[in-house]
């Protein structure tokens, strides 16, 4: 049935009682509420009881049964958040067309006009003719016609009623066919908010899943999206969360989780509770696209997956997943909102939300957050895909990593997360560390370019860096000795040439490769200590404080071209006096790194 066809009636548009849909919201909230309680309980206490106390295939199984219990559960809360959103805002788009509705209603009364069962509207006698001066016949109104309207003859005036009982009829015929329509729209809805029988759901479940997310959201329109503070400060957008009702928060969470889990100055744990929904929304949605882009992405998101399910430690808090561009993903090892120290790194050159980021990139943050929490208990450590890094297939085969868009861009968007972590942690003397790795470097100092710096932040740490768009440490808003450097002996990045020195220019660097651009570099090496995007971050001209790292395998060895050496910094088996000095600056004790010379 279309809503041209429904049989609506303004009596019963009228009569609707909006109350019983918000009731029968509330009701469906409550089964949602449990199933989230349900999926919680198993994964924070039977699952970690099980663990720590069982080995064994029996053991084995009954976690595997206990994680399919917890996904169908987390499909319950999903399905039935939906529902209740749907039927609220039913009640809030139907009420509106009750207003419209009753306040014509109103004025008929007030005027002694009938309104009639069809929307027509009857007007009395008024005014008075041109010739004899007796009052002007009444007549109906009805969408459509104009009785009464029609230009006079000079002999003939228009009765004075007969334009507000059009504009009467007019306002009730269109609160009806509006109200049909919202019913129609909702009914589609609701009739699709279904799940398959049995007791399994797999990823063609999350699939439908994402399509009834999305057609909720298409649905609901304006009753939750248009409240989000999306143009807020992150200070401002914490406190529009803490004004929500309970239940507003809920249905943000069912229904919009990638916005309040990406959305910076909402709290970790509310952000890592909305990612984790929305996260199973995007595996569905990508299930069933089947192209390479998303195969790729697909394969990166199982991989967060699985590590959230296998609850390690420190304990992972996703504060940000998406499918936008090349993928983001925010991922913090420890919680920054509770936490004294926190850092956070910014990967560079090909790195994307794929199964390489979920392995490696993740590691990083972890090593770091290990390592921190040697010195310091209260630290966590966040590694933070929240732009597009330039990508190439073969590491310099692009002319975007030359160029400072992408970073000025991600500059941006790492200053109002950082910006977030300072608004919702707990702690009055917050600590907090942003680390720029390759082209990650070049990003934390467009970031620190921008009004204001970094918010939050008391020391940069800048590891395989080619320049990060200024000539002195001093310049990067922190003071020069809270500027920190790593730089490989072997680590070609860190030793790429200059603009100016490049005698090929981008054209030939982007075909020379990186083993070529390296030996072209050394060839017009003018020793000014110029990188690509500026001062070499460890020379002395630059002013930064340089700490010891391994020297790591040469370009070119007997295993041919290489360049492991830009990617282990991070690392405590392969470079374990890095990895401890990025501990130590991440916890405030600066003062216990040794340092070494600048180049």
């Amino acid at each position: 049935m279309t809503p041209q066809a429904s049989p609506l009636t303004w009596g019963q548009l009228r009569d609707l009682k909006c109350a019983e849909l918000e009731g029968a919201a509330d009701g469906w909230g409550k089964a949602s509420n449990r199933a989230d309680a349900g999926r919680d309980r198993i994964e924070k206490q039977l699952l970690n009881g099980l663990r720590e106390t069982q080995q064994g295939a029996a053991a084995d199984a009954a976690v595997g049964r206990l994680q399919r219990l917890g996904r169908n559960l987390q499909y319950v809360y999903t399905e039935c958040g939906l529902v209740r959103t749907a039927l609220n805002s039913l009640a809030h788009e139907m009420r509106a067309q009750q207003r419209v509705l009753r306040d014509a209603l109103d004025d008929a009364e007030a005027l002694r006009f009938t309104v009639h069962a069809d929307g027509s509207v009857t007007y009395p006698e008024a005014g008075e003719g041109l010739i004899d001066g007796k009052p002007l016949a009444g007549g109906t109104a009805s969408m459509g016609a104009a009785p009464g309207l029609l230009p006079p003859s000079g002999l003939v005036a228009p009765n004075p009623n007969a334009a507000k009982a059009q504009d009467i009829a007019d306002r009730v015929t269109k609160a009806v066919r509006t109200a049909a329509e919202i019913d129609w729209r909702f009914a589609g809805i609701l009739r699709k908010l279904k799940a398959e029988e049995g007791l399994k759901v797999p990823d063609r479940t999350w699939t439908d899943a994402a399509g009834d997310a999305a057609a909720v959201r298409d649905a609901a329109r304006g009753y939750l999206k248009a409240g989000i503070p999306l143009d807020a400060t992150p200070a401002a957008r914490r406190a529009w969360w803490a004004g929500l009702t309970e239940e507003q928060r809920e249905e943000y969470l069912a229904v919009y989780p990638d916005q309040i889990g990406n959305l910076d100055g909402i709290p970790a744990l509310v952000r890592d509770a909305a990612n984790r929904d929305n996260l199973q929304l995007l595996i569905g949605k990508l299930e069933g696209r089947g192209d390479a882009g998303a195969e790729t992405q697909l394969a990166g998101l199982r991989e967060i997956d699985r590590q959230l399910r296998a609850d390690g430690q420190p304990p992972m808090y996703l504060l940000g997943i998406g499918d936008e561009g090349n993928g983001r993903a925010i991922v913090s090892f420890g919680n920054p909102d509770t936490a004294r120290n926190v850092s956070a790194y910014v990967p560079g050159l090909n790195t994307s939300l794929d199964e390489d980021f979920a392995r490696n990139d993740l590691k990083r943050a972890r090593d770091t957050a290990k390592g921190a929490n040697k010195y310091d208990h209260s630290s966590a450590a966040i590694v933070w895909l929240g732009y597009d890094a330039p990508q190439t297939p073969d590491g310099f085969g692009s002319l975007d990593v030359m160029r400072d868009e992408r970073a000025v861009t991600g500059g941006g968007a790492f200053n109002q997360f950082m910006g977030g972590i300072s608004a919702t942690n707990e702690n009055g003397d917050l600590h907090m560390t942003a680390i720029g790795h390759s082209y990650g470097s070049r990003t934390v100092g467009a970031a620190t370019q921008q009004r204001g710096g970094i918010p939050g932040v008391d020391d940069i740490v800048l590891v395989g860096s080619p320049g990060v768009g200024v000539d002195r440490a001093e310049d990067l808003g922190v003071g020069k000795d809270h500027v920190f450097v790593g730089a490989a002996e072997n680590d070609i990045v860190t030793k790429l040439p200059s603009k100016r020195q490049s005698a090929v220019g981008a054209a030939g660097w982007a075909a020379a490769g990186p083993a070529g651009a390296y030996l072209l570099g050394e060839i017009a090496d003018q020793g000014d200590d110029d990188l690509w995007f500026g001062k070499d971050p460890a020379s002395k001209a630059f002013g930064a404080r340089r700490f010891p790292v391994d020297e790591g395998p040469r370009l070119v060895g007997g295993n041919g071209v290489s360049i492991d050496a830009h990617s282990q910094y991070f690392d405590p088996q392969r470079d374990a006096m890095s990895a401890d000095s990025i501990a130590l600056i991440t916890v405030g004790r600066a003062d216990k790194v040794k340092m070494e010379a600048s180049r």
